[in-house]
């Protein structure tokens, strides 16, 4: 879906929104064909578990209100892939900033 460029901005817009709501600083967003990249500052008392599933379920939620039609192809409301990957960025932070720009 992500091959649609309205699709790509609709996902950026959810997944900025549900960011802001629960005060997660997107520090850079990137998606690509089938998955997205991102740098977040979240608060610290969240988990990574928490951390996506607000993310995920948030956006998906959003995006589903935002462009109806996706109901058509995702019948179960279930938008991205159950996995995901998620680490802390300390002294690496200019190497990943650069590969997520560079996606």
């Amino acid at each position: 879906m992500m091959r649609k460029e309205r699709i790509e901005v609709f996902c950026k817009v959810a997944i900025e929104e549900a960011c802001k709501k629960h005060k997660i600083d997107v520090i850079i967003l990137n998606i690509v064909v089938n998955h997205a990249h991102m740098i977040v500052d979240c608060p610290r008392t969240m988990s990574d578990a928490q951390l996506l599933q607000i993310i995920k379920g948030l956006s998906a939620y959003l995006l589903f209100r935002i462009c109806p039609d996706l109901r058509k192809r995702y019948p179960d409301g279930h938008f991205w892939n159950g996995g995901y990957f998620c680490c802390s960025v300390g002294s690496e932070f200019e190497q990943v900033f650069s590969y997520i720009e560079d996606q």
